[in-house]
């Protein structure tokens, strides 16, 4: 009998070891759905351990969470969008939930924990990445990024070319950016933004612009970059706005890329060969012996650096003259964004959004205009100023058809991917 008891209390044990040590609540499911790629992030009241399985026939993702449980607050799940036909949920007998997404195609799928922020708490993010036609070459573990087809100039006469202007509006998805006081959300002023400076580029002969996201979804910061140079963008610009505990502090910034920032970067490239492929104007890096190699490297970045400093200055003046400026010079950063060994590129931060004043100027069409206009105006004066060899620009310098825009607070529409 004792044996018996003893045997039964081992069994208890154990089930009692197997259990997750704290349960946690599943407060809201969200999803958004990109061109390229769909997000689903499953709020979470504390960390939690998880696994993920992509099944087939039909084709599926399937998340479990050990221990976790519907928050009652959670009254209902996301509509299918983007890869996601359908999500479903579930418990097993065991205290397991299930998460199921129904896909409309085959994916490739990655999952991570985020840890919490001045917005979320614990967040599961599961990643999903077309694998069927229009897709490219590999994006890093688990994703498959777009390659897409350079653009075909509009403007530009058969002997010259438009020149490419990638305009990258920050956050985006389940990332707000940073939160105004009165709930102005960075995200979405400076998609705005961004929408007027794309509108405003087209619209110029020998321009044309490409937006990295045209809608409210996120994309990963080197598919960024990636975008950009698969349009073979000759200036990045990204768009965002600031935010500081000090809300009385208010007023525009232009950062570039700093030297240790291309450094970090330049080692990485070097370290993997392969993604250096079409550098350079299309000269291969990986048929290079070290010395070549770095030294090929060295000449793009140096010459994209002193390209986005006076392409940078040009834009901060412009920015003077539209309105209150925090820094007067051009400032430096490792911002990801801003590694493109062969852009030119910008960050441009349009205002402080923790400051009220700035935060309710942002909301406005008229103060979105005026900022497009002065990023447009400093984009414009720098090429033509610095007009490269085969564009439109160009030709239009040389026969002396510089204009100058006026920084209209006309709202001259939108523009999409």
């Amino acid at each position: 009998m004792n044996r018996l008891m003893q045997c039964a209390a081992g069994v208890v044990l154990a089930f009692l070891l197997l259990q997750p040590a704290h349960a946690v609540d599943v407060r809201a499911i969200r999803l958004w759905a990109g061109p390229d790629n769909t997000r689903v992030v499953v709020d979470l009241s504390g960390n939690a351990q998880h696994s993920l399985a992509v099944l087939h026939n039909p084709e599926r993702v399937v998340l479990d969470v050990p221990g976790a449980r519907l928050a009652k607050a959670l009254r209902s799940v996301p509509s299918g969008s983007g890869a996601v036909k359908r999500v479903r949920m579930s418990h097993s007998p065991s205290g397991n939930l299930r998460v199921v997404l129904d896909l409309a195609r085959p994916i490739q799928a990655k999952s991570f924990i985020t840890k919490p922020n001045a917005h979320y708490g614990y967040r599961l993010v599961v990643d999903l990445a077309g694998t069927g036609a229009g897709s490219g070459a590999s994006a890093g573990a688990g994703t498959v990024a777009r390659i897409d087809k350079p653009v075909k100039p509009k403007h530009a006469p058969s002997d010259a070319r438009d020149l490419i202007i990638a305009i990258d509006a920050g956050h985006g998805g389940e990332d707000p950016g940073a939160i105004g006081k009165n709930g102005t959300r960075e995200k979405d002023v400076v998609l705005a933004i961004a929408r007027e400076l794309a509108a405003k580029i087209n619209a110029e002969p020998g321009m044309k612009a490409v937006l990295t996201r045209g809608g409210d979804y996120f994309v990963p910061l080197r598919d960024r970059m990636r975008r950009a140079r698969a349009q073979q963008a000759d200036l990045f610009v990204s768009i965002h706005a600031d935010s500081i505990r000090d809300r009385s502090i208010d007023g525009s910034s232009v950062y570039i890329l700093s030297p240790r920032g291309a450094t970090d970067e330049a080692s990485r490239w070097l370290a993997e060969r392969e993604n250096a492929s079409d550098l350079i104007g299309g000269v291969s890096l990986d048929d290079k012996d070290d010395v070549l190699a770095s030294v090929l490297l060295d000449l793009s970045q140096s010459a994209s650096l002193n390209a986005s400093q006076v392409a940078a200055e040009r834009v901060l003046h412009q920015l003077t003259q539209a309105g209150e400026v925090r820094k007067h010079e051009v400032q430096q950063a490792r911002f990801v964004v801003l590694k493109s060994p062969d852009i030119p590129s910008m960050l441009v931060e349009t205002a402080y959004i923790s400051n009220p004043q700035e935060e309710l100027r942002l909301r406005t069409l008229t103060h979105q205009a005026r900022l497009a206009a002065a990023i447009h105006q400093g984009v414009h004066d720098y090429f033509y100023a610095n007009p490269p060899m085969g564009t439109r620009i160009a030709q239009l310098a040389a026969a002396g058809s510089s204009r100058t825009v006026l920084a209209t607070a006309g709202n001259t529409g939108g523009a999409g991917d």
